[in-house]
């Protein structure tokens, strides 16, 4: 079975867990089931992260990846509708610890989801942030940001294989969105709680 025949949405399993409700709430409990606030429900719990980047992912014309491993973690927050990760690397590329975080956060009448991302690397400075939504069980976001002081247009892309495993990949855009540079993938394995 594929994850897209597997699943309607990310979140499914964790839903389909749930108790039914009242015909009076039911319609209502319906629409918050599917417009997009639990897309993210997936990544709860801790993970094992296996990173393929771009050393140099500044630089457009870069060819050399460096690969290094992570644990990280995610919560939701708001009542479902947001949610806080933590990425605890202990010997990142240039051999020091590293740590970043997203906060994401659903707005219910766009029916989009926001991110933003800080870490070690810019103590005090959270990305600009990417917005976008899921589609089954792919999920694209995009954003505008300034690098080196250049303005470049970067793409979140979101894969869930299965309850287990899932992919985010980052990729920039030096020309306004014509072609995609893909400069960072992550690959998620979930580990025992």
């Amino acid at each position: 079975m594929t994850a897209d025949t597997q699943y309607s949405q990310p979140a499914q399993l964790a839903q389909s867990s749930q108790p039914s409700q009242s015909s009076q709430g039911s319609q209502d409990s319906q629409d918050r089931a599917t417009d997009g606030r639990h897309d993210f429900d997936f990544l709860v719990g801790t993970w094992a992260v296996h990173h393929l980047m771009l050393a140099d992912f500044a630089d457009p014309a870069c060819t050399e990846w460096v690969e290094f491993d992570s644990t990280q973690w995610m919560i939701q927050t708001l009542g479902g509708l947001g949610n806080v990760d933590n990425v605890t690397i202990e010997k990142g590329p240039r051999g020091k610890p590293y740590q970043g975080m997203s906060v994401r956060l659903f707005d219910v009448e766009a029916g989009l989801w926001r991110i933003w991302w800080a870490s070690t690397s810019a103590p005090g400075h959270l990305d600009a942030g990417v917005t976008g939504r899921w589609t089954g069980t792919h999920g694209e976001f995009f954003g505008d940001e300034v690098l080196q002081g250049k303005p470049i247009k970067v793409r979140f892309d979101w894969n869930v294989f299965n309850q287990d495993t899932a992919q985010w990949e980052q990729s920039f855009s030096y020309d306004d969105g014509e072609t995609w540079v893909h400069n960072w993938r992550m690959s998620f394995t979930r580990t025992a709680e």
